[in-house]
């Protein structure tokens, strides 16, 4: 990633822009985004600045130019109002008279000026020990700063900012705070967000022609006909997710494996599942704002079913589908890694919660809630 490129990250991120929309916007992967912004735990690198007197990528040219017509150092030197001793030290620690190039002379300048000092935590010791153990009892930045300023406010070895800590948590390559204190924070973050970041409005939050859930039949509200389903992603552990289809009425429950949740694998997965469902449960599908159903006319194409979407951070418009999806975390606890378990797996977990009795239905069971309506 160029300089340039770099310089337009940072200005973009600084503007609060999602990694997702900087990575459109710059032409790299999301996952190369990230990894800039981790480098620097999301905070923007200072301009680096040449050190005064040293030698311009303007005078390496004219070196190497001078270098080619055969002209001394003493003359080089005149041309350029150096010392001698500077032109020949930059030309003897760069290859010499015969290997001299001004670029690859400018890059092992810009290397070698790459001397940042120790951060103050790494200079203290016994602060970063105090700032560690206050840390591992979750404590903010804020609260360590005060509580040292109270009880240490005389010695100067002791004093820091809220600031340096925390670039001294999301900063991870330091290696002065262990990395796993960064789950201790309230956010949970690995890198610092910027106050303006947003992805209200975004691309990625923006499905194309999507229905709103203000225009689903009453049916569906009313729960008075089977066929209105719910749906959503239950994530799991290493990447791995299943979608689940509850209906609105009798509360049967679908699980499907997904290989990813992209659109492109989660589409084609639930058109599969519909082919299997019972016919009068393939009326409508109400799903949330996950660009996983991006592809959504294709899956009405497919399968005549119309789909309508809650509005964005709505989940009690799908309140059937989340109040199962948390019933099935006794099968599938969080971090349990999804892509260990089969389509039959999940078919027969399913069949587990589609015979118990649920109290919304009067004791019956989904399945005989399905079976007893005509």
């Amino acid at each position: 990633m160029s300089g340039e490129m770099k310089a337009d990250l940072w200005r973009r991120w600084k503007a609060g822009e999602s990694i997702s929309v900087i990575s459109r916007g710059i032409g790299k992967p999301p996952g190369s985004v990230f990894t800039v912004l981790k480098h620097h735990g999301g905070i923007a690198p200072e301009p680096r600045q040449r050190r005064a007197g040293s030698l311009t990528v303007v005078e390496r040219e004219e070196i190497s130019r001078e270098l080619r017509v055969g002209q001394s150092y003493r003359t080089i030197a005149t041309i350029l109002g150096r010392a001698v001793s500077t032109i020949s030290r930059e030309v003897g620690n760069n290859g010499g008279r015969d290997g001299y190039r001004a670029v690859a002379a400018e890059e092992r300048a810009r290397d070698q000026g790459r001397r940042p000092k120790q951060c103050l935590l790494a200079r203290l010791p016994a602060l970063r020990e105090a700032v560690v153990t206050l840390l591992r009892e979750e404590w903010s930045p804020e609260q360590i700063v005060g509580y040292l300023r109270l009880r240490h406010g005389d010695d100067p070895t002791m004093a820091v900012s809220h600031e340096t800590i925390y670039k001294s948590i999301y900063i991870t390559r330091w290696k002065v705070v262990p990395r796993e204190l960064c789950k201790r924070l309230r956010t949970g973050r690995p890198i610092r967000k910027n106050k303006r970041h947003t992805v209200k409005g975004q691309w990625r939050s923006q499905i194309i022609d999507a229905r709103p859930i203000e225009e689903r039949p009453a049916t569906a509200e009313d729960r008075s006909m089977l066929g209105h389903l719910e749906g959503d992603l239950v994530i799991g552990s290493n990447n791995s997710q299943v979608a689940t289809l509850v209906d609105r009425k009798s509360r049967l429950l679908t699980i499907v494996k997904l290989a990813s949740r992209h659109t492109a694998v989660v589409v084609p997965a639930l058109v599969d599942a519909y082919v299997g469902l019972d016919p009068r449960l393939r009326a409508t599908l109400t799903w949330d704002r996950g660009m996983e159903l991006a592809a959504h006319k294709g899956f009405t194409a497919a399968t005549g079913v119309a789909v309508f979407f809650a509005a964005p951070r709505s989940p009690w418009q799908r309140g059937t589908n989340e109040n199962t999806n948390k019933l099935l975390r006794q099968y599938l606890p969080k971090g349990t890694n999804l892509s260990t378990f089969s389509q039959a797996d999940f078919d027969a977990i399913a069949t587990k919660l589609n015979t118990r009795p649920r109290k919304c239905l009067g004791f019956l069971t989904p399945a005989e809630s399905v079976a007893l309506t005509g």
